[in-house]
């Protein structure tokens, strides 16, 4: 028996030292990113101008890094916590492995890095620090703008007012505290300013810089986008109230998709989006309520707007898939029944 213990003992060992090694080594070598370039923006009134744009109705910056009222229709954005950070996404809201606070980014917070440092996280993923961001930050859509919009971007953002606040670190569950690091690289150089007047290739920039795809596909059970379902709708938010609300099909599909809407009905639909939002339309608890941030994203132009119609009716698959919008409190369902 005596042997026995000591080759079991002696293996517990040797994984340990594996494990061990291994550890270190995950943390030496990654994440492998490119170091911070030495770049300075010049805040000029064009790049201000355009920044103000993509960071309030286009990226999506603000209604993650803001606080917003979700006591009315679509959270609207509370103006004077622009940048703050502190919104909490988790398991309960989207079942996300741990608990995470969107930063503070306002100049209270980014006053001490440099505008390539900025850069690199908004491209590659990885801070100030050299520590891999979590995707939900979607890096990997940023890194596909043009050099001159991530750079308007990085101008505006130190112009929004400094609010003095330090929101929760994040909280990774195992494996994932270790699979992060290995997620960022490097980029690559910018591509180049989408034409206009292309206006597929113009879209599928847009589609891209809003992050529709994101909250328009469904995950599996590890929290990956599932093949095949791009843009099938029915990526689940769960309300504290026990409310489920879910994102909606936006493929060509004709029965189940945006397949039978209009050009001109697809834009209107996010300018009455945007109206609702800022008239601040109250939603009783436990009623119908959407994470869609109607109020930044009804801000885009027309064309902007149109364009992007024009990717997703042309470009994206048409994916038959029924999605129930709106599942209300258990309470509230036993109460109908």
């Amino acid at each position: 028996m005596k042997p026995f213990i000591k080759i079991v003992t002696g293996c517990a060992a040797v994984l340990a030292v594996a494990c061990a090694v291994g550890y270190a080594y995950l943390n030496a070598a990654f994440p492998k990113v490119e170091p911070a370039g030495n770049i300075r923006i010049e805040a000029t009134p064009q790049r201000l101008a355009r920044g103000q744009y993509l960071v309030r109705h286009v990226t999506g910056c603000l209604g993650c890094h803001s606080d917003r009222d979700w006591g009315c229709f679509s959270g609207p954005i509370k103006e004077d916590t622009l940048g703050k950070g502190g919104f909490h996404l988790d398991k309960k809201l989207m079942g996300l492995p741990g608990d995470f606070y969107a930063k503070n980014i306002t100049p209270y917070h980014l006053k001490d890095w440099t505008d390539g440092e900025i850069v690199r996280a908004l491209r590659s993923g990885v801070n100030k620090r050299g520590e891999a961001l979590f995707p939900i930050m979607p890096y990997d859509d940023f890194s596909g703008l043009a050099q001159e919009d991530l750079y308007s971007i990085v101008a505006y953002l130190r112009t929004l007012k400094p609010i003095a606040f330090d929101p929760h670190a994040r909280r990774l569950d195992f494996p994932v505290n270790l699979i992060v690091k290995t997620i960022p690289q490097n980029p690559g150089p910018f591509p180049p300013a989408p034409d206009r007047k292309k206006t597929l290739e113009y879209g599928r920039y847009m589609v891209n810089a809003t992050g529709c795809m994101h909250c328009h596909t469904p995950l599996d059970g590890q929290g990956r986008p599932l093949p095949g379902m791009e843009a099938a709708g029915g990526l689940e938010f769960h309300w504290p109230d026990g409310s489920t609300v879910r994102s909606v099909n936006i493929t060509p599909d004709k029965e189940t998709g945006i397949g039978d809407w209009s050009k001109d009905y697809f834009v209107k639909r996010f300018k009455l989006g945007q109206k609702m939002a800022q008239s601040h339309t109250p939603v009783k608890p436990g009623g119908f309520n959407t994470p869609m941030p109607w109020q930044e994203y009804g801000g885009m132009t027309g064309g902007d707007l149109a364009a992007i119609y024009a990717y997703l009716h042309n470009q994206v698959k048409p994916v038959r898939h029924q999605v129930e919008k709106f599942t209300p409190p258990a309470s509230q369902t036993a109460f109908a029944q």
